[in-house]
């Protein structure tokens, strides 16, 4: 994998707000005494999820003296993993699943989508900076192929139209519902219909 780099434009400071401190000495008080460097991955995700979705540097200075690491090694977890976002992706961050699954059911329909009412190139942000989209590996919802997730949820049984009106929304600064887009409750089958109910007939 290559190096993600940090976006070029750094802000000064960072240290966690009151919501997100708790969450991490929550988090910390898991782990046995001198391995708290452990939460390093979870801490991560605390200072993405306060900052619009994106790590600065700041952050991970300020992670590294939180859990006694050297910083380094707080920058090595956090330019190796994708989930980590190292510049500026938007207040949502739209992930569109294109493994086989998802893209035997159209899943290039819902980049079409980005493409148009986003931005033509993956990580750019869409004109009034509120969101960017990418292409991701599986995201395990394949029976609701195809499907994206913005933010921390899932948006399931999409096609081009549906994805656009999702966008609209999110671009006018509303969240659409997550879910099914078909009226499915988490994966069931479709149009009513249930498996191994009568045996009978099995």
């Amino acid at each position: 994998m290559s190096l993600r780099r940090p976006a070029k434009n750094q802000p000064e400071k960072f240290e966690f707000n009151s919501a997100s401190l708790e969450a991490a000495k929550v988090i910390i008080s898991k782990y046995p005494k001198g391995k708290q460097q452990s939460a390093v991955m979870s801490l991560l995700y605390l200072a993405q999820r306060q900052n619009n979705n994106w790590i600065p540097l700041a952050a991970m200075k300020y992670i590294a003296k939180f859990l006694d690491m050297p910083y380094i090694k707080v920058y090595e977890v956090a330019t190796f993993y994708s989930m980590y976002n190292l510049s500026p992706v938007g207040k949502y961050f739209i992930q569109v699943c294109t493994t086989t699954p998802c893209m035997i059911r159209g899943a290039n329909e819902l980049v079409d989508a980005c493409k148009e009412k986003i931005s033509k190139n993956q990580f750019e942000l869409s004109e009034n900076k509120s969101c960017s989209w990418t292409e991701v590996e599986c995201l395990g919802a394949c029976v609701n192929a195809p499907m994206m997730q913005i933010n921390d949820d899932y948006y399931e049984d999409l096609d081009k139209d549906k994805t656009i009106k999702i966008i609209d929304k999110i671009l006018e600064g509303e969240t659409p519902k997550p879910g099914s887009y078909r009226g499915r409750i988490n994966n069931e089958p479709e149009n009513n219909r249930k498996t191994l109910m009568d045996l009978k007939n099995a």
